[in-house]
């Protein structure tokens, strides 16, 4: 994707407000994550305590993940980044006011990076399920790619900022002027207007128990969430042991560490704007082959004395990390169907970003006891290993995805509604079918598919039989949480399920409607009550 091809994105002005803010908050970001790296590795002196502060504000996406992505389906997007936002401040500033009054602990500045974790844990699922809000689909993997090079400008600006701000003035100014960066993202979405998709209407125990569910029930987005996760794991050694490799291997202070930092940014700008490039030359080839060389490139950085050789080792990293990152979160957007999509980019964020404060912490360990270089190049390989193994999940090509379409509740036209005092009930959903034993082989090969249509859309169990009299007499059967969740099951049926619904609903017994039964619960034994409550579901 090339620059020119990148421009009609920029057009739309509601995306190019939100892009100009990212710059601003992602250099704010990577001011205070070099000023806080940098501040308690002077405090002491420990790759452990350094990669502890690295991984600290991802940490609480392993805990906080889900529930922000159903915050994202189920909310306002815009006021969620407001909020956010508004939290990563407070922290920053926190960071500041510690730091000046001379109050500095490893454990409290560890506390505020999770503090402003808490704020970026609920600010990424709803960034990058507002992209879509935003822009037409087919600018959506353009808007990917150049909400990635935020990034990369802010890795090639905010860590030399951040370093000579820690080296002149201290990091105490560098968490000023960082909470500066996050509160131009406050400011930037209160003025962003999302036009907001058709909102999930169920509470958020449901609503993540129900993105759970998709997932569960879609295994080529189960494969890419597994190969994020070791991803995320295996190459979280880079930037963590980045800081020790600069002091021990380098002989570097605050500004080396800053301008490795940014020569990673200056990367991952250059492959934010070349990645349609690279995806038209490597097609599905282009998650595999980015990870074996960002394998290898670590592996260069891990052995290397030299800050030159090191300098160019990190550059290719944030190159590929753009493709791979780009790539991937271009292909979630794509395959979401919007009414699940805060919580398909929650989880695929998860996947990556959960896990790499684990790899930081183990990198870490490994790093006290064997030095930097050692675990640097072992996770390297790692990487590489990930790399070659992604080969067998035959990842689509981006440019290729044909995303869903919403196709409606057709199905409720055949359904006799519950009664008004009861659709909040739980309850049964039954259709019959009656199929021509010459074609009842072709009827059982679309079952599987519908079995994952139920489920990944709100069915909470399912099932499929056959007359044991009238052998082509068949009666599928799910349970549903209510009227209400069925209704909406319903409307999310999209285009890649209609064509199988179209095709069963050829032997549909016509005599006989859709029914939904409401569950009732028996008496007890002994009493005259009447059956009235159902099961809780």
């Amino acid at each position: 994707m090339t620059e020119r091809s990148l421009a009609p994105t920029l057009k739309v002005p509601a995306f190019r407000r939100l892009w100009l803010g990212l710059i601003t908050f992602n250099v704010g970001h990577l001011i205070q994550v070099v000023g806080s790296s940098w501040l308690i590795l002077d405090v002491t002196s420990s790759p452990l305590w350094v990669s502890l502060m690295i991984g600290a504000p991802t940490l609480p996406l392993l805990v906080l993940s889900l529930p922000a992505g159903a915050a994202a389906d189920l909310f306002d997007r815009r006021r969620i980044l407001v909020v956010s936002a508004s939290i990563m401040t407070f922290g920053a500033c926190s960071m500041a006011v510690l730091d000046l009054l001379d109050e500095v602990t490893p454990p409290r500045l560890v506390f505020l990076g999770l503090v402003i974790g808490i704020g970026v844990a609920f600010l990424n699922p709803a960034l990058q399920a507002i992209v879509r809000d935003l822009v037409p689909t087919s600018l959506v993997p353009g808007a990917v790619s150049l909400n990635s090079t935020t990034g990369g400008v802010a890795n090639a600006v905010g860590p030399v900022i951040g370093g000579l701000l820690v080296a002149r003035f201290g990091a105490g100014v560098a968490f000023l002027v960082a909470s500066v960066g996050y509160l131009t993202m406050v400011i930037v979405s209160i003025r962003t207007r999302a036009v907001d998709p058709t909102r999930d209407r169920a509470g958020m125990g449901n609503a993540i128990a129900t993105g759970v569910r998709y997932i569960r029930f879609s295994p080529d987005l189960l494969s890419m969430l597994l190969l994020g996760s070791l991803f995320g794991f295996t190459s979280a050694a880079l930037r963590a042991m980045l800081p020790s490799l600069t002091e021990d291997a380098l002989g570097g202070g605050a500004v080396a560490y800053g301008l490795l930092l940014g020569s990673f940014g200056v990367g991952a700008v250059v492959g934010g704007l070349s990645r349609g490039i690279g995806s038209s030359v490597l097609r599905s080839f282009m998650v595999p082959a980015s990870i074996v060389a960002t394998g290898l490139v670590g592996v260069v950085a891990g052995q290397s004395q030299m800050f030159v050789v090191t300098g160019v080792a990190v550059f290719c990293a944030g190159l590929l990390w753009s493709w791979i990152l780009a790539t991937m979160i271009s292909m979630f957007q794509l395959l979401s169907p919007g009414w699940v999509r805060g919580r398909l980019m929650s989880a695929f964020i998860l996947s990556v970003f959960g896990f790499i404060p684990i790899g930081s912490v183990v990198a870490g360990q490994i790093g006290d006891v064997y030095g930097a270089s050692v675990a640097l190049t072992v996770f390297s390989i790692g990487v590489v290993v990930v790399g070659f193994a992604s080969l067998r999940l035959r990842l689509p090509v981006v440019e290729d995805i044909e995303p869903p379409v919403s196709m409606g509740a057709a199905d409720l036209a055949t359904a006799k509604p519950a009664p008004s005092d009861e659709i909040h009930l739980p309850g049964l959903v039954v259709n019959r079918w009656r199929v021509p034993e010459s074609e009842f082989e072709e009827f059982t090969a679309a079952l599987g598919e519908l079995r994952r249509i139920r489920l990944s859309t709100g069915a909470r169990e399912w099932g499929v039989y056959r007359s044991a009299t009238e052998r082509n007499r068949v009666v599928e059967v799910y349970r549903a949480g209510s009227w209400e969740d069925h209704v909406q099951q319903q409307e999310r049926i999209d285009s890649r399920a209609q064509p199988v619904l179209e095709r069963l609903a050829t032997y549909r017994d016509t005599g006989v409607p859709q029914e939904f039964l409401v569950a009732i619960e028996p008496p007890a034994p002994g009493t005259d009550e009447s059956p009235s409550q159902p099961d809780s579901a």
